[in-house]
């Protein structure tokens, strides 16, 4: 069992109180289901973007299996690697895809419950899922160490080959905040930069404009193997649904956090 790390933290860890928080950032978000194969997903404390990702939510269709990909923020464990067991949070536990894990594994991809152990990035997505999904679902956790283009391109065509094998509804999720750290106009700026390429499935050109900015994108590992992936899948365009900063919250512009929320069709 991966017992919860980051609840009472990131977000309430009395059920009560979480689902509270859960159905304010899920107020006032419309839009009907779309045929999604991948999503951008950010994973701060729900009081700074549970908004934002409440948006990409809302429009996900219900799938057997959510693919999670998230950055190793840790350091520990493989560098890219699966977990196999299930994952408990304060709302009860999701199980884990073992038939797509064991698809997964020989490649670049190990199995290592110790890098997921502390991170936060996967974790924080989880209740979400909880609160708006009826169905029974499971998921497939990845945590991405090394995020450099050639490993992320494996990862994702890895993830399209197991994934076309698949009769079950899959869904792929790229963990990932955007700019960290800097003022507010620079993070809009940067940030609308970077999510260009992304809208466009241009791997090439998100791995380009993030060595040219120098930005501090902290899932765009995940970002470009949800990408390799989802192109792979058949699926040819970009919306961003939402992007705000920590900023907006709290009214600080001097050093904020950018927050995109992102599907993929």
């Amino acid at each position: 069992m991966r017992r919860t790390a980051v609840s009472g933290q990131f977000y309430p860890g009395i059920p009560k109180y979480l689902k509270r928080e859960l159905k304010r950032c899920f107020t006032n978000t419309t839009g009907s289901v779309r045929d999604v194969t991948g999503a951008v997903v950010p994973h701060a404390g729900y009081t700074y973007s549970g908004t934002t990702a409440a948006k990409v939510y809302t429009v996900l269709p219900e799938a057997d299996t959510y693919v999670l990909l998230g950055p190793n923020h840790t350091g520990m464990g493989s560098v890219v690697a699966v977990s196999r067991e299930t994952w408990n949070t304060p709302l009860g536990d999701v199980p884990v895809n073992k038939a797509l894990v064991k698809q997964l594994l020989g490649g670049i991809i190990d199995l290592d419950e110790s890098a997921h152990q502390y991170e936060h990035s996967i974790e924080v997505q989880l209740p979400f899922m909880q609160y708006r999904f009826s169905h029974e679902f499971s998921i497939v956790p990845i945590s991405m160490g090394l995020q450099d283009q050639e490993t992320a391109i494996e990862v994702g065509d890895q993830l399209a080959n197991a994934i076309k094998d698949s009769d079950d509804r899959i869904i792929i999720i790229a963990s990932s905040d955007f700019s960290h750290y800097v003022e507010d106009s620079v993070a809009k700026k940067t940030d609308n930069y970077l999510i260009e390429p992304v809208l466009e499935l241009d791997v090439d050109g998100f791995y380009q404009r993030l060595a040219e900015r120098n930005a501090s994108v902290c899932g765009y590992g995940p970002i470009s193997a949800m990408l390799t992936a989802s192109k792979a899948l058949g699926a040819s365009k970009g919306t961003l649904l939402n992007y705000t900063t920590s900023g907006d919250v709290t009214g600080d512009t001097s050093a904020v956090v950018g927050y995109a929320g992102i599907i993929i069709e």
